[in-house]
């Protein structure tokens, strides 16, 4: 007899992964999420939130190859914070709460304590986003992943009344753009971020007196998760357009918001650019639209109000712990132009 066991899977060690997990993802549950995991399905009731015209919005992605620097350091513990980050970030954009989240982790040999490590990092991205996490998927694929490593991605859903989406199409010339600083990297970039750091296993470990730390440790930095923050901030100001800095940088991701025949200037000098993006530019010998059509080069999101209220924006954005500034205009025309 030739088991399942046999072929690779062991039901078994999904069994014990399960049970690692459940703890932190039950931590991440409201009284809206109905039932608890295990079941097929995931249950979360929107009864309570009394919108005239409610709308779901969704937003999926993963974590790329940043996970290759999780590999190399073993550690799993603050990856699906990153997880999280790239899909409830990419909801509020829309003026949509972040209502749940789920996960799809695949690997080749399941590892229940590895697996539980990650999936609490997603637990905590989900307390920092505002959301449940009501479900998900852990595949053991024998034969398609490499030994010791797994993929990771995930799925938000977020809620937003029809009347209060955010879809920039009242952005116009004049209007102030307003940025919001990253942690670093992020998510994205990284197979040119390795490229330039990561040559040999071991870089990961190396100390970097321009980092002020190892550079594995300033790469694993976990993406940061805006979306608390900014519900409160629309629930007091009229934004017109939010933007989420992630693949493409500046110039491909600040247009995403912008009605047809407007484009942007953005003003260099007026945030910190974080030192690894010095580093990386340095190393590749990147200029200017190279860097910011690639890197988040220090801002992770990106505001678009009317300049009666820029101000109040920056000042309350700041006193929620935001690092917040005035970094450009919209005007007429299209693109994004960068001014020294």
């Amino acid at each position: 007899m030739i088991t399942y066991k046999d072929s690779g899977v062991d039901v078994e060690r999904g069994y014990e992964a399960v049970k690692l997990m459940k703890k932190n993802a039950m931590a991440t549950f409201d009284k809206n999420v109905l039932g608890g995991l295990g079941s097929f399905g995931g249950f979360y009731s929107i009864a309570d939130y009394k919108y005239e015209e409610p709308v779901l919005v969704s937003g999926t992605d993963g974590v790329g190859t940043k996970l290759k620097i999780a590999f190399l350091m073993d550690k799993h513990d603050t990856i699906g914070i990153d997880a999280v980050a790239m899909c409830a970030d990419d909801v509020v954009c829309q003026g949509a709460k972040p209502l749940f989240f789920l996960d799809y982790l695949a690997t080749g040999a399941l590892e229940p304590q590895k697996a539980a490590d990650i999936v609490k990092g997603v637990a905590d991205g989900c307390k920092m986003a505002g959301c449940a996490l009501i479900g998900g998927e852990t595949a053991e694929m024998p034969g398609f992943y490499p030994a010791g490593e797994y993929d990771l991605a995930g799925f938000c859903v977020g809620i937003v009344d029809k009347k209060a989406v955010i879809n920039g199409a009242n952005i116009k010339a004049g209007d102030v753009l307003i940025g919001l600083a990253s942690s670093g990297v992020h998510s994205n970039g990284y197979s040119l971020v390795r490229r330039l750091l990561v040559n040999k296993p071991d870089d990961v470990f190396v100390y970097s007196d321009e980092l002020g730390k190892t550079v594995g440790e300033e790469l694993l930095t976990p993406t940061r998760i805006y979306a608390g923050n900014l519900m409160k901030l629309v629930s007091e100001m009229p934004i017109k357009g939010i933007a989420h800095i992630t693949g493409g940088g500046f110039i491909e991701n600040i247009p995403r918001m912008f009605p047809e025949g407007v484009g942007c200037d953005i003003k260099l000098g007026t945030w910190e650019v974080l030192p690894i993006f010095n580093m990386l530019n340095r190393l590749g010998g990147l200029d200017d639209a190279h860097a910011y059509n690639t890197f988040n080069m220090g801002i992770g999101m990106v505001l678009a109000v009317d300049p009666t209220i820029a101000d109040k924006c920056v000042a309350a954005l700041s006193a929620m712990g935001e690092k917040a500034s005035i970094i450009g205009t919209v005007r007429e025309g299209e693109g994004v132009t960068l001014i020294k």
